[in-house]
């Protein structure tokens, strides 16, 4: 498990962390299709907190895109590296996250956050502020829709809506199971949005939150409670 500082240049204020991500979003790619869904490798990323001690655990949990075996997992574990405010939480989480990525023995492939890219206030996510750090394909995958709207999808697995700020579609509502209340798709870096719901059916074969997500979440619970008895 590596154990992280909070870099020395991180924004420490709202008005700090606003301009870095007015200056980030400028570089998001959307106008690649990113990898061929079910091939090559998939990597969840998450995290956990405990507030009372000001502390947050991720984890990257690397699978084989066909199979969904995992292939690879790290986590890290950190002091939260920024206050609690809606729509700037990618600044508590990004320092820990680089480190499970970092602390993987091989390429993540695919990067799958619990959470949001494009489908943000401010169009940039912890799916889009974590693919332009590290150039890597990302997306969102959520549980909720935040503050945007959606007309429920058909009930069939598969069927999507849009994800709508006003008139603008930021993501879809994606049902993954027949029936079960849809997750939320976003778009992260270097991904299209029907290709990033491609990778989402890809990875809920049973259940409906990506292999990805399940895994990453567990592990980082895991780390958590490590913590306690170190």
């Amino acid at each position: 498990m590596t154990t992280v500082r909070i870099p020395e240049d991180w924004p420490a204020t709202e008005e700090q962390a606003r301009a870095v991500q007015d200056d980030l979003r400028e570089r998001v790619i959307l106008d690649e299709p990113g990898p061929p869904p079910g091939t090559g490798q998939v990597t969840g990323v998450d995290v956990a907190y405990d507030d009372e001690r000001d502390v947050v655990a991720a984890a990257a949990v690397v699978l084989d895109a066909s199979s969904l075996d995992v292939v690879a997992e790290a986590t890290a574990v950190g002091r939260v590296s920024f206050p609690y405010v809606p729509g700037l939480l990618a600044f508590r989480e990004i320092p820990t996250v680089l480190a499970a990525l970092d602390a993987l023995p091989c390429p993540p492939g695919l990067v799958v956050c619990d959470g949001y890219g494009l489908a943000h206030p401010r169009r940039f996510g912890l799916a889009s502020h974590l693919g332009v750090l590290t150039g890597l394909p990302t997306i969102g995958v959520a549980k909720n829709p935040f503050t945007f709207t959606y007309g429920d999808p058909a009930t069939p697995r598969g069927s999507t809506s849009a994800l709508l700020a006003g008139s603008e579609e930021v993501g879809r509502a994606l049902r993954t199971r027949d029936g079960v209340k849809p997750v939320f798709v976003s778009v992260g870096h270097r991904v299209t949005l029907a290709n990033a719901c491609a990778h989402t059916l890809a990875l809920t074969p049973e259940y409906r939150l990506p292999e990805t997500t399940r895994r990453a979440d567990a592990l980082c619970r895991t780390a958590l409670r490590e913590t306690y008895s170190a």
